[in-house]
């Protein structure tokens, strides 16, 4: 008995040696492992200063740890950094190979038909090229054609997407199955007479009211869905570009759908592969071709015609089964609409996908980055190298009336290139 008292005096001097170790430990990893990864919580401090109630931020070190946090939980308007899920969704349905198609037929009373499946990226190169290519597969009798019929029933129509307006904005351009040019026309005034501004395209004459009625010497105008405008135009730019390659056409221009017993001629498969066409919307954060990546995504899933809330509902059912997001909210594709919600520590697992994608964001020097700015909204989430580190993923939602991004994003560079 004298023993024993020794002896547990003994055991419990070693459990709190044991224990104090241990502690002295946790306290080393949770001090060193910032500073480890040249970066240190104390660094990040300056952040929160700049940050309002209804702003968030977090940034991640290229293992995952968080290295700093300001209100992560809360569901802020996101602005185009929603683009990179929309690109992430589109990825995972479709493939980054994908590539859209149109197709070309041949009805029995000698029509043209176009059939579109939202190619974002039908320029007048491309028409141009596509005219050239029709011409080398129909002999020369065929090419003497009655009506061009334009086929738009792959999506829906008209597609009102919440934020856009009715303004001449590029980024108000309405999105559709069979459209051109990104439903935009460029043009300037030279000797007193409209022309346009591209060489590669010519001004057709259907959109001169609009640019009468815009009051500009040059710019550029929007196309609407108003009559069909988005639609027709299109049937009159593969008009003319047809007929510079050989075509007559004895008929009309008229919007009908290509019926079972019409006769593919030719399947047009973009020159850009889904991958190279998110670079592309990411690089100049265009808003028509973001949603036209929407709503084919929602037409892989859901089935044609392509609707908004189809789109909607893949991207959200991506968000929700593939990286474990169960309240983003997402109304369009493009960030233009505030019904978009997305909270910080979301944004960040997004990031973390898109992570093998990285090098399609705009980037300089080591920062690959995407933006968006609404009225009263900015934001910005990317990565940053940090040498022998690895990528170090940022997101800044600022919906705090008056509030800059200038001064965070400065702060917050500062901290990744004085951690190099």
């Amino acid at each position: 008995m004298s023993r024993a008292l020794p002896c547990r005096r003994r055991y419990r001097g070693d459990r709190y040696r044991f224990s104090k170790s241990v502690a002295l430990l946790i306290f080393c990893w949770m001090f060193w492992a910032p500073l480890a990864s040249g970066l240190s919580d104390r660094a990040f401090s300056g952040l929160t200063d700049l940050l309002g109630p209804r702003d968030a931020a977090m940034v991640a070190a290229a293992d995952g740890r968080i290295l700093f946090a300001h209100n992560p939980e809360i569901e802020l308007v996101p602005a185009s950094t929603i683009k990179i899920l929309t690109a992430l969704a589109a990825f995972h349905y479709l493939g980054p190979d994908f590539r859209f198609t149109t197709g070309f037929y041949l009805a029995n009373d000698g029509s043209l038909k176009i059939k579109g499946q939202g190619d974002p990226l039908l320029i007048s190169e491309i028409v141009r090229e596509i005219a050239a290519t029709l011409a080398g597969e129909l002999n020369g009798s065929e090419r003497r054609l009655n009506h061009i019929i334009l086929d738009n029933t792959f999506f829906d129509t008209p597609i009102s997407i919440p934020g856009v307006s009715d303004s001449s904005e590029p980024f108000d351009a309405p999105v559709g199955a069979l459209c051109v040019n990104f439903n935009t026309v460029n043009f300037k005034q030279h000797q007193g007479t409209y022309i346009s501004a591209e060489p590669q395209t010519p001004l057709i004459p259907m959109v001169l009211p609009g640019i009468e009625a815009s009051g500009l010497q040059k710019g550029r105008i929007t196309l609407s869905h108003q009559q069909d405008e988005i639609t027709y135009y299109a049937g009159y730019l593969f008009k003319y570009f047809l007929e510079a390659s050989g075509f007559s056409f004895a008929g009309q221009i008229k919007i009908e759908p290509v019926l079972s017993q019409d006769r593919l001629v030719l399947e047009y498969r973009s020159r850009f592969t889904l991958e190279q066409i998110v670079a592309r919307m990411l690089e100049y954060s265009n808003n028509f071709m973001a949603n036209q990546i929407f709503l084919r995504t929602g037409a892989r899933q859901h089935g044609a015609p392509g609707r908004l809330e189809n789109g909607a509902q893949a991207v959200q059912a991506y968000a929700r089964n593939e990286l474990g997001l169960d309240r983003v909210a997402v109304a369009e594709g493009s960030g233009i609409s505030r019904l978009n919600r997305v909270s910080a520590r979301q944004m960040l697992a997004v990031l973390e996908a898109f992570e093998p994608h990285h090098a399609l964001m705009k980037s300089k020097d080591g920062h690959f980055f995407k933006t968006g700015h609404l009225r009263g909204i900015r934001s910005q989430a990317g990565y940053y190298r940090v040498p022998e580190k690895g990528l170090y993923r940022y997101v800044i939602l600022l919906n705090t009336p008056g509030k800059s991004m200038h001064p965070v994003l400065k702060r917050l560079l500062q901290v990744f290139q004085d951690g190099r």
